[in-house]
């Protein structure tokens, strides 16, 4: 397990990049905390660091958004509107999960039994006794 700890959008965005620099086909990134936390500041860096160059936000009415251009494939997930996990079985999640590129899937808690074990969770957490900019992002 990993801490760091962060005071500013750009020190969020750098520990994105700094894991997406370093992603493999493959991996599986699921991410969670509160609304308004920092998750897509994260991404954003997570998807330069692996080259991508689109502009990058939650796919939050798409559940999935394919980013193609970086060096490995990136689908981005955001699965906060899900209802039911069959519904990721609509959008044939096993072939991202499975694929030829690396998936980062934000509110993932909410899909976590189909899950696979091998997967690395980021929980990014504000703290009403820090700075307003203050992040603690725990990689395990």
């Amino acid at each position: 397990m990993k801490i760091i700890e962060t005071h500013s959008p750009e020190e969020t965005y750098k520990v994105g990049y700094d894991l997406g620099n370093s992603a493999e086909k493959g991996q599986i990134f699921c991410m969670s905390g509160d609304l308004g936390v920092g998750k897509t500041v994260f991404t954003q860096g997570f998807a330069a660091g692996l080259g991508v160059e689109d502009n990058v936000n939650s796919p939050t009415f798409t559940i999935v958004q394919e980013y193609e251009d970086g060096r490995i494939p990136l689908y981005h997930f955001d699965v906060y509107r899900i209802s039911d996990v069959s519904e990721m079985d609509e959008i044939g999640y096993e072939e991202y999960f499975y694929g030829e590129g690396v998936c980062l899937i934000e509110w993932a808690e909410i899909i976590e039994d189909i899950l696979p074990e091998d997967v690395t969770w980021i929980t990014i957490e504000k703290s009403m006794d820090e700075d307003f900019d203050y992040r603690k992002i725990t990689i395990e």
